[in-house]
């Protein structure tokens, strides 16, 4: 088995507690690794006077892994989005997110299995805001033609080599037709190259009214930064919330795999955090070094834990702790 070396952001507020789970259930499944640890957003700025330390994106570069707990961002004022910066920095250009029923997990919608691709770099995330006169500010939304053919072929490709069978492109060309226009252009000249794979696109507005409709209709959805940041959460709600969700920012050649979820700073410190979302994020991690029959056996045993054994934190109707949570994962990884 490989050495791995990883940088661990434990992030803000339940960040720690969840962090120390994760790797306690991935270190008893074997994985052979050094840690790396780092501090970023609100907790690095007074050891570094940066949310985003030059350090930890050094870190990142050389060990082109990352595991990252929440982070906070503030709403309205202060820094601004370290989640945002670390992608910028990085050129993390693609979103990830895997959206399934877990089983044993309440949810509104049953046979979900679909995929959210988000394009990371761009569109309203480019953060050119200015005030043209006083009471009118001016919000500029960047598409280009590079980034949308770049997150696309990485749509056509992930479909391809996980067995998918249709890209949905989600977009509002038929308002924004130059900015969403050449969005949903490059879609279509990129899928020439895959013929197995369907594509079809819909507007944002009418897939999240299908979505919630009949979501079982979904394969990959690819979509612009601001819609796939509001879909991915839509999505996330059909099977029980962003605590169950895993994430991936990728790059060319770094992934940094994340929760998703805030930093719940009003439950920090109470050991009662659900693990889960940055534990499938870990199982994502896993996959993308070369280690999926690890990934592939705490999945089996976190099904386990959640539908025989009955423990489950209390967001998901249980009393379990978050240290109680994973050491019930340890147990049925060990027997």
């Amino acid at each position: 088995m490989a050495k791995h070396r990883i940088t661990l952001i434990a992030g803000d507020g339940i960040g720690p507690e969840i962090t120390d789970a994760v790797v306690k259930i991935v270190e008893t499944a074997g994985l052979d690794v050094d840690w790396e640890p780092h501090l970023a957003g609100a907790s690095a700025i007074d050891k570094h006077g940066s949310t985003l330390p030059q350090e930890l994106l050094e870190s990142i570069t050389r060990n082109k892994v990352a595991l990252k707990g929440p982070l906070t961002t503030p709403v309205g004022g202060g820094f601004t989005s370290v989640n945002v910066g670390l992608r910028k920095a990085l050129e993390l250009f693609a979103n990830l997110r895997p959206v399934w029923n877990i089983p044993g997990v309440p949810s509104r919608y049953e046979n979900v299995d679909l995929v959210i691709v988000r394009e990371n770099t761009e569109d309203l995330y480019s953060g050119l805001e200015h005030e043209v006169v006083p009471g009118v500010v001016e919000s500029l939304k960047i598409i280009t033609f590079d980034a949308s053919i770049r997150i696309a072929q990485f749509a056509f490709d992930y479909a391809r080599r996980h067995g998918r069978k249709r890209v949905t492109a989600v977009h509002k060309a038929n308002i924004m037709k130059m900015g969403d226009g050449l969005f949903l252009k490059c879609v279509q000249d990129v899928a020439a190259s895959y013929p197995e794979i369907k594509q079809d696109e819909r507007i944002v507005d009418a897939a999240c009214m299908h979505l919630v409709m009949r979501p079982e209709q979904f394969d990959v959805l690819l979509l612009p930064n601001l819609y796939g940041d509001i879909v991915s959460d839509l999505c996330a709600g059909l099977v029980g919330g962003l605590g169950v969700i895993p994430a991936a920012n990728l790059g060319a050649h770094v992934g940094v795999f994340e929760a998703v979820h805030g930093s719940a700073p009003d439950i920090a410190g109470q050991n009662v955090a659900n693990p889960m979302a940055l534990l499938l994020s870990a199982l994502l991690m896993l996959q993308h070094i070369g280690e999926t029959p690890m990934a592939d056996r705490i999945m089996r045993a976190l099904g386990v834990v959640l539908t025989e054994d009955q423990v489950r934190t209390r967001d998901l109707g249980g009393t379990a702790s978050t240290t109680e949570f994973a050491d019930a994962i340890c147990r049925r990884l060990a027997a």
